[in-house]
């Protein structure tokens, strides 16, 4: 009954539990060794009534299992519990006491939103609500990205929206995230958590491997036809997803299609109509000039038909390398978004008309993004 008394059988159960809140493999392994150790001289010891009646070079290894076993539970506890306090110190610096939370609902996540560009910075947050950051993705108008780990191990993407102040832009954020995460998923990186309590709201989506259209044309060209008929497919189907679950874009641009390994990925659905407060108190501008329309610039109702307009341009800029309406000057591109209509010669015939009755000044000329889906495959 000796070991009983004392710390020695607590050692793989102490390691265990690191194992478990540091995620740790090597601590799972040293748990085991330990486990069995222990519970092979305990087994040893209890085969006899007394410890007298051992064999000595049994005894002898008993008695040297268990100082061992002893050392090891206060050599590690030493060691493990520091090392936990200093890492549920450093937790969540986002995350205030009662922070309210949507539960994400059961699911696989091995994609992510985009390639890992740099390694996390002194000053960039360890902790985003219960997500560990890993490395920054990305930074914009609207927040930044961050790589992060979630509770469960699984790498996922979590946009935080450093101007989202206000209390009404907050709730509206919150419910369009709601109805952004009934979005079907084909196309379209899913939507996993939202939060909009704490110094900052943010939202978490998939991790979707692999760079983004802008990128990829900046970099290797022009897509051929084959490859720029199955975007146009994808990201028609992705938008008509999107618009049935009630949700317009506003901001589709070639930085919002990710290329992943099972084809692209729409992102940043149900973001842009939250920040509409956040443009009328600061002067931000929703949206990016040479991808808006007509509508958008003009300041009358955007809906669905937006979207269109904004997917036909981002197929020009994958077709040519540069935008329909130019990037210039920002007037520049407003008077030719208004006025000009572009030349669809780089575009592969199958496609010119359907890009083109897509890039009508007046929304209600424009298909609907079903009906675009549909004339791609007839």
């Amino acid at each position: 009954m000796l070991p009983l008394m004392t710390c020695g059988l607590a050692t793989p159960f102490t390691i265990g539990f690191a194992a478990y809140w540091l995620r740790s493999s090597w601590h799972v392994v040293a748990a085991g060794i330990y486990a069995i150790s222990i519970g092979s001289f305990v087994m040893a010891a209890l085969a006899y009534d007394r410890f007298e009646d051992m064999p000595g070079p049994l005894s002898g290894l008993v008695s040297i299992g268990l100082v061992v076993s002893w050392l090891g539970g206060v050599i590690h506890s030493a060691v493990l519990v520091p090392t936990m306090v200093r890492a549920r110190r450093n937790g969540p610096v986002h995350q205030p006491p009662h922070q309210h939370r949507s539960t994400p609902p059961p699911f696989d996540l091995h994609q992510r939103t985009t390639a890992p560009s740099q390694q996390r910075r002194p000053h960039e947050p360890e902790w985003i609500g219960h997500y560990r950051v890993l490395q920054p993705l990305g930074r914009g108008g609207q927040g930044a990205v961050y790589l992060a780990m979630a509770p469960n191990g699984v790498r996922v993407a979590v946009k935080v929206l450093h101007d989202l102040v206000d209390d009404v832009a907050r709730a509206r954020f919150a419910r369009e995230v709601d109805a952004a995460r009934r979005v079907a998923t084909f196309s379209t990186a899913r939507v996993l958590d939202v939060s909009i309590t704490g110094q900052h709201a943010y939202i978490v989506s998939e991790y979707v491997e692999g760079p983004s259209l802008e990128h990829l044309v900046r970099k290797y060209g022009p897509r051929d036809e084959d490859s720029l008929t199955r975007l146009a497919l994808s990201t028609a189907g992705a938008l008509a997803a999107i618009h049935k679950a009630g949700i317009v874009h506003r901001d589709f641009k070639p930085s919002n299609v990710l290329i992943g390994p099972d084809g692209p990925r729409v992102i940043d659905f149900g973001i842009a109509r939250a920040l509409d407060q956040m443009t009328m108190t600061s002067g931000k501008m929703v949206g990016t000039p040479p991808y808006m329309s007509p509508e958008q610039l003009t300041g009358a109702p955007v809906g669905p038909a937006s979207d269109v307009f904004s997917w036909a341009v981002t197929m020009m800029f994958a077709a040519t390398g540069r935008p329909a309406f130019g990037e210039d000057t920002v007037p520049a591109v407003f008077n030719r978004v208004l006025t000009v209509h572009p030349d669809l010669s780089p575009l592969p015939p199958a496609l010119r008309g359907i890009v083109g009755s897509c890039l009508h000044k007046s929304p209600d000329d424009r298909p609907s993004a079903s009906d675009v889906m549909l004339a791609i495959v007839h």
